[in-house]
């Protein structure tokens, strides 16, 4: 399916005009941006067309923002220089952001051309100067919970965060390209891999038990991974993806168990779509969509309107630079 640069799309196929809230509808629903996978190249080059999307969301003035990841290429410097480059970025947004690691910013820092740093020690560092405790990024940051506070077994895990706009719950979890970091030829790796991995799976099994206990009428949960990449066919996830436990086993079921509309948005693969690849006993699981954001060279966002009093709750609007 192809998308206009300023369509609205409801999910479902059915084109309209314009979306006018006032009133009580207004207060039944929620609007925030999406986006993902930039700014991308050498900074003359990415910092100013990222610079105009910032401001072009600023003045949407959505509830927040998510931002899904790999906020650098896979070919540049994962230096402290780029990471305080990047932290600056965030700070540029005049409402909250909420961000979720991509490989590009850790797994991958080991590659010569990203200067050859630990993947370990950079994630480290991503954690202490990306993430607080209690609270988003951004100039007027929202209130999150942490997996890290609420969760004393995963006290590392403080990337995962969740929060909620009336009955909606917002959830990130850290599940990230290039297989998740399930690298078997590299025992560290191996063991960061599966021990993030539990904190995962924990985190989602948390989210929807308390989705069940606050009765909330919708989810979103965002992280960076194309989960379908390179894997065939689509709809399995056999044991050696690093997604098998995390999406495969947990979220799919659980989602298609709990019934309500769930909608995961990720990065990764840099095109956009809007979908329900996701399959449980063979069956299409129709109450989780799917959200694709663009990113690379297409700097574009996705502006989702939330009803959660619809069937189908979902509307996008992709946009540009431009208003």
């Amino acid at each position: 399916m192809r998308f206009c640069p300023f369509s609205v799309l409801r999910h479902g196929g059915l084109a309209v005009a314009a979306l006018v809230l006032s009133g009580a509808a207004a207060a039944q629903t929620v609007r925030f941006v999406a986006l993902g996978d930039m700014p991308y190249g050498a900074p003359d080059k990415s910092y100013r067309p990222y610079r105009a999307l910032i401001e072009r969301v600023n003045a949407l003035q959505p509830a927040f923002t998510i931002h899904v990841g790999d906020f650098k290429a896979g070919s540049t410097l994962c230096s402290n220089e780029e990471f305080s480059a990047q932290l600056e970025h965030f700070g540029r947004w005049r409402g909250a952001v909420v961000y979720t690691p991509g490989d590009n910013e850790w797994t991958d820092c080991h590659r010569a051309n990203n200067g050859g740093y630990d993947p370990l020690e950079r994630l480290a560092t991503l954690r202490q100067r990306f993430f607080t405790p209690g609270r988003s990024l951004g100039q007027q940051p929202i209130t999150v919970e942490n997996q890290s506070t609420v969760m004393p077994a995963f006290a590392d895990y403080v990337e995962n965060q969740r929060w909620w706009v009336g009955d909606v719950l917002f959830v990130t979890v850290h599940i990230v390209g290039s297989n998740n970091n399930f690298e078997t030829r590299d025992p560290k790796a191996a063991a960061e891999f599966f021990a993030r991995d539990r904190a995962n799976v924990a985190w989602l099994r948390a989210a929807f038990e308390l989705a069940q206990q606050r009765h909330a009428r919708a989810m979103v949960v965002a992280m960076q991974a194309d989960p379908f990449d390179n894997q065939q066919p689509p709809e399995t996830f056999p044991r050696h993806s690093g997604f098998a436990a995390s999406i495969g086993d947990t979220l799919v079921p659980l989602a298609a168990q709990w019934g309500r509309p769930v909608l995961l948005i990720h990065g990764d693969s840099h095109v956009l779509a809007f979908d329900n690849p996701f399959k449980h006993q063979k069956k299409p699981v129709l109450n989780l969509t799917r959200l694709q954001v663009p990113g690379a060279a297409d700097v574009r966002a996705v502006e989702v309107i939330v009803d959660a009093r619809a069937s189908e709750p979902w509307t996008i609007r992709v946009f540009g630079t431009q208003p």
